[in-house]
């Protein structure tokens, strides 16, 4: 593992690293906030995993997380959204390919080779982070925007135990049901649609649930809410009478000012739930 760069952030190190990944087979790059606390102990860690087009920079640089996290004395890790690389599929398209893994395990071609995105977060990259740094591995929460709600609620729910909490900021709640995931899912997966539906939280959430607490923000100018699928999820949390919020804040849209304005709370829920 490489480290590129290492910053003194609110008492604590952002670092960014560079390692070779089996699973993407491909170099990837990734950003880790470690509050002050972990010069002494290990601590928890929060995932925060981005969305469409966006690398390990935006959230780590646009998000304001840093701050909350110093205060709570948790990690926080910002993975890319994909494989990159001179020889990784891509495709024209801002939703298909590079910056957009949609955190599955491809299994159609071109994108097998190197889009194996769910592997890569749920095993290879805690592994990793375990072996290299201060970091509490029976602690963990996930969160995620857009693209990477979508990633954090299925991760959560389909790996038991890993995560204790999960929140999401407009997360694509139902994408075998929404063009933001009928041509993702059906590129990266084939189209059989039973391959669709471990990657799909409305679905999951009806199937299993999440054994922990869940936190959703959605704003209702959100400008691709017809794509988010926010009551497909709602009434699935209801009728399984999951221990969850979904929060409509009026006036917000899909843009980093609104998930800057919910971050405290979020890194809060976490902290609560990670500190029992």
């Amino acid at each position: 593992m490489e480290t590129i760069s290492e910053n003194r952030c609110f008492d604590g190190t952002q670092g960014v690293h560079k390692h070779p990944s089996d699973a993407c087979n491909c170099d990837m790059t990734f950003g880790l906030f470690l509050p002050q606390e972990a010069q002494f102990t290990k601590v928890p860690l929060l995932w925060y995993l981005s969305g469409l087009t966006c690398t390990h920079e935006n959230a780590m640089t646009k998000a304001g997380a840093q701050v909350w996290a110093a205060e709570q004395g948790i990690g926080l890790i910002f993975p890319d959204t994909s494989p990159r690389g001179e020889d990784v599929a891509n495709d024209d398209a801002y939703d298909l390919g590079k910056g957009a893994g949609f955190y599955v395990n491809a299994t159609q071609d071109p994108w097998a080779p190197h889009f194996q995105m769910y592997d890569y977060i749920a095993d290879e990259l805690p592994a990793l982070v375990a072996k290299n740094f201060s970091i509490d591995m029976d602690r963990q929460g996930i969160t995620g925007h857009s693209m990477g709600g979508h990633g954090a609620l299925t991760l959560a729910m389909t790996r038991p135990g890993q995560f204790q909490s999960v929140s999401a900021f407009a997360p694509i709640c139902h994408p075998t049901n929404s063009d933001w995931g009928k041509k993702q899912l059906g590129a990266y997966l084939g189209e059989d649609t039973s391959n669709w539906a471990a990657h799909d939280s409305t679905l999951l959430m009806k199937d299993r649930g999440f054994d922990g607490p869940i936190l959703i923000d959605t704003g209702t100018d959100d400008q691709f809410g017809d794509l988010l699928g926010t009551e497909h999820l709602a009434a699935a949390i209801a009728e399984r009478r999951q221990n969850a919020q979904i929060r409509l804040q009026p006036g917000y849209d899909h843009s980093y000012f609104f998930v800057s304005t919910f971050i405290e709370d979020h890194v809060a829920f976490h902290a609560q739930a990670l500190y029992e």
